[in-house]
């Protein structure tokens, strides 16, 4: 790999690597060490250390961030670390372009493979943590999970009142009705308070900082009386 691509990569961690070895192998595939025929490290081993440094950042992250029950921290973590996710964060920085793979694995589109693209990503996580410990692994990692949970953010914000109103549209007697019963804060930090009511009846109770956000969740809350 020429040393400019590889300085490319090196800017796109956000650190000047004390040993760019750790970059190199993070981005070594073992079908490329094999077809090699010697000693090349490739980045198994670091993957298997950087599953391990994402799983403490991203859970440190939540648990400090949110105030999320352990159940819930669970699942959001697994979402966060999953194999899709990690090939989203490694396309996002074109990880693929970097990769040295055998042959064969990059004639049949390896260099875009999710299950490759995920484990080059958690190699290069251990690649920064091995040259600049965790809190380099930290600022590296934290910015793709930030841009993750606002999208799984969106995501709820979207599901919870499309899923109220469908389960309710079934039964078409029935009505649904959200009302704000409050508003209170300064202008940079609004509070919202809304009640969602199944015919006259309140069924759901939600505070955020935006009137949507405060729907969305008494939608949450109502879907969890139902059982949903």
């Amino acid at each position: 790999m020429p040393k400019s691509t590889l300085s490319e990569l090196e800017k796109k961690t956000g650190r000047k690597f004390e040993n760019i070895e750790y970059l190199r192998t993070a981005v070594t595939h073992s079908s490329y060490a094999n077809e090699c025929g010697r000693e090349t490290p490739y980045n198994e081993r670091q993957e298997f250390l950087g599953d391990s440094v994402l799983s403490v950042i991203v859970s440190d992250y939540l648990y400090r961030s949110t105030h999320l029950s352990e159940g819930d921290l669970t699942k959001l973590r697994a979402i966060l670390v999953c194999e899709k996710s990690l090939c989203a964060f490694a396309r996002s920085i074109s990880l693929g372009s970097y990769m040295l793979l055998g042959r064969g694995e990059e004639n049949t589109g390896g260099t875009d493979r999710p299950s490759i693209l995920a484990d080059a990503f958690e190699a290069v996580i251990a690649a920064v943590y091995l040259d600049g410990g965790i809190e380099a692994a930290r600022s590296f990692v934290i910015p793709f999970i930030e841009t993750a949970l606002e999208t799984e953010r969106k995501k709820s914000l979207d599901d919870y009142k499309t899923l109220l109103q469908e389960i309710v549209q079934k039964n078409p007697q029935e009505t649904l009705q959200y009302v704000l019963v409050d508003e209170s804060g300064p202008a940079h930090d609004r509070r919202f308070e809304v009640e969602v009511l199944l015919n006259s009846n309140v069924v759901g109770h939600g505070v955020g900082k935006s009137k949507k956000a405060a729907e969305q969740l008494a939608a949450k809350e109502a879907l969890k009386l139902m059982g949903q």
